[in-house]
């Protein structure tokens, strides 16, 4: 389903770190649109995350495609030597900003459970047309380690109105930069547009209309996501 010869653009984040675009990247996008409108009824919150609104996990078939592509043209460019565990998900955003729990309303990074020898990579392919749904923004933090350990702690721990009153930050999708975080790149979104990044970057979705969003796939903010689990190259220490 991917595009076998991939023109891969790398994007600087910051420091040593980038963003790998792939436009064009499957053969066949409406075949994933089609199977997200299909299985509608089965997309479904997962309270073990972070996400904010529904998900639907794809097959190991599809996954191993997703995880040969990101092998042959991304993997060694981000650090990686091989892939430990992956998994994909069609999902979509659909929580008004006046639900989002704390750790919604600011930026994140994905499962930190791996090992110093690891690195975490993810993706992100765009399944929609209209770009006002938004793309995909990293930000580095500006505070020391400790602070921003704290704001991350509390903001799974604490509800909104104790969130808010500790930090004055507004419970909405982050877009920019604010008292704790630098906003460095914002990649647009595009109709079959494929990113791969470092996923313990500091990233959010870059939710700029969020009375657009709905859980209509062939309308709504639709996503195809990867999560790898890699052992790290020697290179990359």
């Amino acid at each position: 389903m991917f595009n076998p010869s991939p023109r891969v653009e790398v994007i600087p984040i910051h420091g040593p770190h980038s963003c790998f675009v792939i436009d064009d990247a499957l053969l066949e996008p409406e075949r994933l649109v089609a199977l997200a409108q299909e299985h509608r009824g089965d997309f479904a919150p997962a309270p073990f995350n972070a996400y904010p609104g529904l998900e639907l996990r794809m097959g190991e078939a599809f996954s191993s495609q997703l995880d040969d592509f990101f092998r042959l043209h991304v993997r060694a460019q981000l650090g990686a030597r091989r892939t430990l565990r992956m998994y994909s998900r069609l999902a979509m955003v659909t929580t008004p900003p006046g639900e989002l729990q704390p750790r919604q309303s600011i930026c994140h990074r994905d499962r930190l459970d791996f090992a110093p020898n690891q690195c975490i990579a993810a993706s992100v392919v765009y399944l929609f047309k209209e770009p006002g749904l938004g793309g995909t923004s990293f930000f580095v933090p500006i505070r020391s380690q400790p602070e921003i350990n704290r704001l991350v702690h509390d903001s799974g721990t604490l509800d909104a109105d104790a969130f808010a009153a500790r930090y004055a930050l507004a419970r909405d999708y982050m877009r920019d930069s604010n008292a704790f975080f630098s906003r460095v790149l914002t990649v647009p979104a595009r109709w079959n547009r494929l990113i791969f990044y470092d996923g313990s970057i500091f990233h959010s979705g870059d939710i700029a209309h969020p009375g657009m969003l709905t859980d209509e796939p062939r309308s709504g903010r639709l996503t195809l996501n990867g999560f790898f689990t890699c052992s790290r190259s020697a290179a990359a220490g």
